[in-house]
């Protein structure tokens, strides 16, 4: 295997990265070694090592990352595949836009829409509520909006519905107050203070159920600070446009609302008749544009979440272009 090959020295001291149910995207994806792979969110590489392990000389991979540093881990990996490689740097939706211009087209796409480890066992990334960092959760550190800027100059209502709808939040408009009384007091400029104030909104009870109680809110602005939802949308489209007849599509998501998302995407490319019940034949025209490989999401197995707890809550989905 190709697995691990020259990538120790890029650790600088956090976790390796252990990418979620790659034995079973491997399985479902079927790479074969001639395939045109493209992989949207590199990370570390993880996943992309797994996959490139059934490519010989003929096959291309593409990882794409809006995270500069995964450039580093990309030429690692680059060094021991025997396949042409090339690295995109920006937000996938983009990079995909890009490639379905050029009339690209690929054999297999696949996106792990999780936070890596590299984001996340870095202290400065601002990611985390166990480290104290300034409120930064970019992506890309090269664009504008940090986490900063919401907490301390979003009104009120904006905060609460971001909590609600990205993050799920019951306590939204408590926390979102909560912001509002202390920034008044003394602008927000690092992860503790946040969770501080998160922990002083909520009910007693609530600070000790099950998960940390700034999870949902840290969930919220990261998907807020790099506009994930949207990304997702326009990505999974131009990821379909990009494949040829036959290629696959896989999405690993880590929360309902981008399962959510990939779900109703799916659904509506299934060719579902969407004619009045008494028509007496069908005249929409639906067609399926796809088959779903996996008619229920692929969850990882109790004896990978115990190696891995980060992954309890991801969910796999694989379809395949008609």
């Amino acid at each position: 295997m190709h697995q691990g090959n020259g990538l120790q020295g890029l650790n600088n001291g956090f976790a390796e990265h252990l990418p979620v149910l790659a034995s079973e995207l491997v399985d479902l994806l079927d790479p074969q070694p001639e395939d045109t792979i493209i992989d949207c969110t590199f990370g570390a590489g993880g996943h992309a090592r797994a996959v490139a392990d059934a490519l010989g000389k003929d096959a291309l991979f593409i990882g794409i990352d809006r995270d500069p540093v995964a450039r580093q881990y990309f030429e690692a990996f680059e060094r021991f595949q025997p396949c042409r490689c090339r690295f995109m740097q920006g937000n996938f939706s983009d990079a995909l836009a890009d490639l379905t211009e050029n009339d690209f087209e690929a054999d297999l796409i696949y996106m792990d829409l999780g936070v890596s480890s590299m984001q996340l066992d870095r202290p400065e990334r601002g990611f985390s509520y166990s480290y104290g960092a300034p409120l930064d959760m970019r992506m890309d550190p090269g664009t504008n909006t940090t986490a900063e800027n919401l907490v301390n100059e979003l009104p009120y209502r904006d905060l609460v519905d971001i909590f609600r709808s990205y993050g799920e939040e019951r306590y939204a408009r408590q926390i979102a107050k909560r912001i509002c009384y202390d920034r008044e007091k003394q602008p927000f400029e690092n992860t503790l203070q946040l969770v501080d104030a998160i922990k002083m909104a909520i009910p007693t009870p609530a600070r000790f159920g099950a998960g940390h109680p700034a999870r949902r809110v840290f969930q919220a602005l990261r998907i807020a600070v790099n506009n994930e939802l949207d990304s997702l949308e326009r990505g999974l489209a131009n990821a379909f446009e990009l494949l040829a007849p036959g290629g696959r599509l896989a999405v690993i998501s880590f929360h309902s609302l981008e399962d959510r998302i990939t779900k109703q995407f799916f659904a509506s490319r299934l060719g579902k008749c969407t004619c009045p019940p008494d028509l007496p034949q069908c005249v929409c025209g639906s067609r399926a544009e796809l088959r779903l490989i996996t008619r229920r999401p692929v969850s990882p197995t109790e004896e990978e979440i115990s190696v891995n707890p980060r992954s309890q809550s991801a969910k796999l989905r694989v379809v395949e272009k008609l």
